[in-house]
């Protein structure tokens, strides 16, 4: 079991949970996840709810592959609102934000969110780790070669598996000396990977069990997905759901996506296979 403090609430993981995706943007990858009016929020926000998410992770700007950047002021204008309301409206639920500016992380977890969501693990704002280790908030360390605007140019490893892990090992204990302990780590797919990438750390995702801490895994709808079944992201729910079973087989503790009732469901399932 985990616990994680989330902004004075301890989050206990005991079980798989689920984090649904709320992106307040125009241009995320899946249509499906893309809100700006306050009220569709709001009714997004309670339908994950009911369906049993755990935690809702709120984003300003699309990180997919080449995707245009947004700057600090533009994200606080489209996150901090929806984050009050939600906080507001939804007290039971835990909030995440996901960013890699150290403001928006700031006023974020000042407006009710508990965990910050960074893909960047701070390589893009030299003052979040910093920021972070003055808040009460959760952690959520992303592996992640180059930036969003040139991370698929041509990913390249060795060895991805073994170099993603030691990456943990060794950025856990810098964030150590920060007095950062509150982390979750994600394996960062489709960010500075190939396909092929992708589904190696899939395969061997135990491997990141040695790491005491939890797991999110974030495939949701991902080009791993449709591309490989050459359909669009849309279509790509069935694709998920598969993958969301291996990695639960495989040791994920929180499924961050698109679909909530479909990964709890999923998670049910698991539990009682195991």
């Amino acid at each position: 079991m985990y616990s994680l403090n989330c902004n004075g609430r301890q989050l206990h993981i005991d079980k798989p949970i689920v984090m649904g995706i709320i992106n307040v943007t125009p241009d995320s990858f899946y249509s499906g996840s893309r809100m700006q009016q306050v009220d569709t929020i709001l009714q997004q926000a309670e339908k994950m709810i009911n369906e049993g998410a755990t935690i809702l992770d709120i984003g300003g700007q699309s990180t997919q592959p080449g995707s245009q950047k947004v700057n600090s002021e533009e994200e606080l204008k489209r996150v901090i609102e929806p984050i009050e309301k939600i906080s507001q409206h939804f007290p039971e639920v835990y909030i995440s934000v996901d960013t890699y500016y150290a403001t928006v992380a700031a006023n974020a977890v000042a407006a009710g969110a508990g965990i910050i969501n960074d893909i960047s693990a701070g390589a893009l704002d030299s003052e979040m780790l910093n920021t972070v280790a003055t808040l009460n908030a959760a952690y959520v360390l992303m592996h992640m070669q180059g930036t969003p605007q040139t991370m698929q140019e041509n990913p390249f490893y060795n060895d991805v598996c073994k170099e993603v892990v030691d990456f943990f090992h060794s950025y856990i204990e810098l964030l150590k000396q920060k007095k950062i302990t509150n982390i979750i780590i994600d394996p960062g797919f489709g960010f500075g990977k190939t396909i092929a990438h992708n589904f190696e750390l899939l395969s061997k995702l135990e491997l990141f069990k040695t790491i005491k801490a939890p797991l999110l895994l974030g495939i949701s709808r991902k080009s791993m997905i449709w591309k490989t079944l050459a359909i669009a992201a849309d279509d790509a729910l069935n694709g998920t759901t598969a993958l969301h079973t291996i990695g639960l087989l495989k040791g994920a503790s929180i499924l961050r996506v698109h679909d909530v009732k479909e990964a709890i469901q999923t998670i049910k399932l698991i539990q009682h296979l195991q």
